[in-house]
């Protein structure tokens, strides 16, 4: 436990008094909380002190995030609690985007995520897109109620390294296989990895319909990306 864990809950902090790694700490109590203003203050504080905008992203904000996804993995936090840490996640990233973009910084990887055709749900969806973001990776969100042409015009628009589709009724699970099927028939299949979830779904169905791997949950998502990510490149 830090001074700063001990101090009483409704004395405020002075987040500009704090060296770097309280300070950093810190920030990853606030994303932990969802107080976005104290996180968005915190990243212009460390901009302020000469952090360069990767170093801030990494160390404060992915970091931040990777604790907050081991509790929700773990059935410590829930998924409203994981919204709001996403959120306060964003109001740093807004404020990082530009500056990384300037450093010609790769991102961990390009992600493009949708629901399939005939499924309106989207909680699970924007929950993996939060949390992906949160770790580093560019996230295109093409929405819901997807049809294969729409995956279509998004990979070959956004050249992304993977494609992220859900479902959350039984009746719109089998559209994924549509999905994979018109891309191994045209040849595109070997260009992305190909990752599957939603609650109906399990590991069996995953391979059934030719995808790279099946996530149970948001966490689990970024964990799955991030290695298959790491062996593709490897294997390059």
């Amino acid at each position: 436990m830090t001074d700063i864990d001990d101090q009483d809950e409704g004395e405020d902090i002075d987040l500009a008094s704090l060296p770097d790694d309280e300070l950093v700490e810190q920030m990853h109590d606030d994303l932990y909380d969802g107080l976005r203003e104290e996180v968005v203050e915190a990243t212009n504080i460390l901009l302020g002190r000469g952090w360069g905008p990767v170093k801030v992203m990494n160390e404060a904000l992915v970091e931040g995030m990777r604790i907050v996804g081991i509790d929700f993995r773990d059935g410590i936090l829930f998924v409203p609690e994981v919204l709001m840490a996403a959120n306060a996640m964003k109001g740093g990233m807004e404020l990082l985007r530009p500056l990384l973009a300037e450093t010609g910084a790769p991102p961990m990887g390009k992600v493009v995520i949708g629901t399939v055709k005939g499924d309106i749900h989207d909680i699970g969806k924007n929950l993996v897109g939060m949390m992906m973001e949160g770790a580093g990776f560019e996230v295109i969100d093409i929405g819901i109620n997807n049809a294969v042409e729409k995956y279509l015009d998004a990979l070959e628009q956004h050249k992304p390294d993977i494609l992220g589709m859900s479902a959350l009724l039984t009746t719109t699970m089998p559209y994924m296989k549509v999905v994979i099927d018109t891309l191994v028939e045209q040849g595109l299949r070997d260009d992305y990895i190909v990752l599957v979830g939603g609650a109906p779904l399990n590991e069996e169905f995953g391979k059934a319909v030719g995808a790279d791997a099946y996530c149970r949950d948001a966490a689990v998502a970024v964990e799955t990306a991030q290695a298959l990510i790491a062996a593709r490149r490897d294997a390059a």
